[in-house]
């Protein structure tokens, strides 16, 4: 096996929450030297939000799940000390990732222009709410909220009309991973150019970006597209749970359904008989094949109308999926330990290299942990450079 790709690569992360530290955590699965500076005492807020590890005496599962393969190191932005240390590490740092507010970097002199005098090799990525000018520009960006302003959990909502809010921090998640293309792409660019630059992303473009296909609807024709609405679709409730079934790319999903139920063709109805009556009479289906699957377990619905060559699948929890047996044959989950020793089992990267694939070299650290070897660090560096 070849080196991890981005060996050699020292970067500095003082991010918070899961934008910024996802990203830098992907640098580190493919070999890059993570320093994680933290605020002294509390250390960053992930570290404190789990309320189930705190019961337990064990390090947040979230901030686990967004901060191995990282060293730790806490400094007082009061402390002339600590932030002349920070200022000789970023001197020979590859990449700072940050999500400071606007204004809050250059208050403590790590601003884009200050670090690129002092280090014009440095990739400066910023990650952030909304971005750095217009009315929302200084307000703090979460999740759920950038969901709700973007359009997505209107867009999202069901029958009632009341917005609905995807769980999971998806639109922090796609951030993220632009956010490493954007430092990868500007690490290539320093290859030809021997500068560094600002690379910046932010949670509200995300969120619309995610819905390029259905603002590009909007944007031209002043309509909107609701895919589940585009076809015969349905989630039937089973025996122990609920199947979800597309009728996409199906001549006649009716007649398909029917056959795996072993009941009459409904599709036979003039009402019925095309793909486009199907979806105009959805609850009709639903109400005409509703009894059917109600007395079929899910697996046994699921091998019905998979064997149809229908798009399906069960409606799993994120436990159930967890255990997928696809899960363990794509290797997705990964063991490491906490800093006390505690064993666990979390989401690896998804991203597969032939050559050089993520590897898990450290778990998450505890707070300040690595404090002395980042010191030796900088102050080796600084010999060398002497």
């Amino acid at each position: 096996m070849e080196k991890d790709v981005l060996n050699g690569l020292l970067v500095v992360d003082m991010s918070e929450v899961y934008q910024g530290p996802l990203a830098a955590q992907i640098l580190g699965d493919f070999g890059a030297d993570v320093i994680k500076v933290e605020r002294a005492g509390k250390g960053e807020v992930l570290r404190t939000s789990d309320p189930v590890s705190a019961r337990k005496g064990i390090m947040s599962s979230h901030f686990a799940a967004a901060n191995r393969n990282k060293r730790s190191i806490a400094i007082d932005a009061k402390s002339a000390e600590d932030m002349e240390m920070l200022i000789g590490l970023l001197a020979r740092a590859d990449v700072l990732v940050h999500n400071f507010r606007p204004g809050v970097a250059e208050r403590l002199g790590i601003g884009y222009e200050a670090l690129h005098k002092l280090n014009p090799r440095l990739i400066y990525a910023w990650a952030s709410g909304f971005g750095e000018t217009g009315p929302l520009h200084k307000a703090g960006g979460q999740d759920l909220i950038i969901q709700s302003l973007s359009g997505m959990a209107r867009e999202s909502a069901g029958a009632d009309g009341q917005p609905h809010f995807v769980n999971p921090p998806a639109i922090d998640y796609a951030s993220g991973q632009t956010l490493v293309q954007g430092i990868l792409l500007a690490l290539l660019s320093r290859e030809k150019t021997g500068k560094g630059q600002r690379v910046a992303i932010n949670l509200l473009d995300t969120a619309v970006a995610i819905q390029s296909l259905e603002a590009a609807t909007t944007l031209m024709h002043g309509a909107t597209t609701k895919w589940f609405d585009l076809a015969p679709n349905f989630v039937f409730e089973t025996q122990d749970g609920y199947l979800t079934v597309l009728g996409f790319f199906r001549e006649n999903p009716l007649r398909l359904l029917c056959q795996a139920l072993e009941v009459p063709d409904a599709s036979t109805a003039p009402h019925l008989a095309t793909p486009d009556d199907q979806r105009v009479h959805r609850q009709e289906i639903q109400a005409l094949l509703g009894d059917a699957f109600r007395a079929l377990s899910t697996a046994d619905a699921y091998a019905r109308v998979a064997g149809r060559d229908l798009l399906c699948a069960p409606a799993q929890s994120l436990a159930e999926a967890l255990a997928h047996p696809q899960i363990a044959a794509n290797g997705l989950l990964i063991d490491t330990q906490l800093p006390g020793g505690e064993a666990v089992r979390l989401v690896g990267n998804p991203l597969k290299l032939s050559d050089t694939p993520a590897r898990i070299r450290r778990g998450p650290p505890a707070l300040d942990a690595d404090r002395a070897d980042i010191l030796d660090l900088i102050e080796n560096t600084s010999s060398r450079d002497a």
